[in-house]
C-alpha cells in the first residue's frame, strides 16, 4: 500500500480504538460490542479504496451506499445511502464528507450526521462494499448547494422512523427516504427561505418516476417485528397494501435504477473485497 494509505489506516484506526464501538444504525445497542480490530482494518481500508476512487472520478457529490443488512432474501444488494460531497481542507486540499441520516440503537427516533468517510463504513457492516452513482453536473450543482446550508439540509427531516415507513407516507422517514426527499428539495427550489413540505418532495419524486420497491412481508413477520423492535411500523402503509403483504418502502437499489432510468445520474460503480 502506497505511503498515503498506510498513513490514512493508521490515522483512522487510532481514531477508532479511541472512539469505541461504532453507532449502529437500526441496530440495538444493549450490549455494545468492542469492535475487533480486523474489522476496523477492514472497514477502514474500504474508506480509503472509496476515497481513492471518489478522488478519482472527478465528481463534486455522489450518492453513496454500503451494506449493512443481509437484505437479499428480498432481493436487494445495499441496505443504507448518504450524499457524499468534496469539501475544502482548508490547506489546500479537499476531503470528502457524508450527510445521511441515522437510526440509533433500535429506537424510534433519528437525527442527521455529518460525518467521514471512516465513519461511515464503521457501522458493522455486513459486506465490506460501497457503490455509488454520479449525478450529472446540474444536479450535482443543486445537491452541493444544500448539502453545505445547515438549514435546508435537514429542512425534510422528520424524526419519528420505521425501517419500513411508506414511501408516499408522513407519519415516519427512513434513512433513504430523507435521502431522496432532500434530492427533490434541491431540485426544486434554490431558495433556503421558502417552506417546502416532505408532501411536496414526494410529489415531485411521483412525477419523476420513481418507483419504490415492494416488499412481500407477511402477517407474522409484520407482528413479529413489530413486537420486537421499536424501529419498524406498519400502520402508516395503507390497509389494502399492507393487507395483501406488500410493503412500498425506499430503498437504495430502487433509487439507484431510477436515478440512472431518470437521466439524473451515471451508472453504479462498485468496489468489492
Amino acid at each position: 500500500m502506497a505511503a498515503i494509505g498506510r498513513h490514512f489506516i493508521s490515522a483512522l484506526f487510532a481514531a477508532a480504538v479511541l472512539l469505541g464501538a461504532p453507532a449502529h444504525a437500526g441496530r440495538s445497542c444493549d450490549a455494545p460490542q468492542p469492535p475487533k480490530a480486523v474489522t476496523i482494518e477492514r472497514s477502514l481500508s474500504l474508506a480509503l479504496r472509496t476515497w481513492q476512487a471518489l478522488e478519482q472520478s472527478g465528481a463534486q457529490v455522489v450518492l453513496l451506499a454500503r451494506a449493512g443488512q443481509d437484505l437479499s432474501k428480498y432481493g436487494l444488494r445495499y441496505s443504507h445511502l448518504g450524499f457524499a460531497y468534496r469539501e475544502s481542507d482548508g490547506l489546500g486540499g479537499s476531503r470528502w464528507r457524508v450527510l445521511h441520516k441515522l437510526n440509533q440503537c433500535g429506537s424510534a427516533d433519528s437525527a442527521i450526521y455529518r460525518q467521514g468517510l471512516g465513519d461511515f463504513f464503521l457501522d458493522d457492516l455486513w459486506r465490506f462494499e460501497a457503490a455509488w452513482v454520479v449525478p450529472t453536473p446540474a444536479v450535482q450543482q443543486r445537491l452541493l448547494a444544500v448539502l453545505q446550508d445547515e438549514r435546508r439540509a435537514v429542512q425534510l427531516h422528520h424524526k419519528p422512523y420505521s425501517l419500513v415507513s411508506y414511501v408516499w407516507g408522513q407519519k415516519y422517514q427512513q434513512s433513504n427516504q430523507w435521502a431522496i426527499e432532500t434530492l427533490a428539495l434541491a431540485m426544486m427550489t434554490d431558495n433556503a427561505a421558502t417552506p417546502f413540505t416532505r408532501q411536496q418532495a414526494q410529489g415531485w419524486l411521483m412525477a419523476s418516476g420513481y418507483q419504490p420497491t415492494a416488499l412481500n412481508i407477511g402477517a407474522l413477520t409484520r407482528l413479529g417485528a413489530r413486537v420486537s423492535a421499536a424501529n419498524v411500523a406498519f400502520d402508516d402503509h395503507p390497509n389494502e397494501k399492507r393487507f395483501s403483504d406488500r410493503i412500498e418502502t425506499v430503498t437504495v437499489d430502487s433509487v439507484f435504477a431510477w436515478l440512472q432510468r431518470a437521466g439524473l445520474s451515471g451508472p453504479v460503480s462498485t468496489l468489492t473485497p
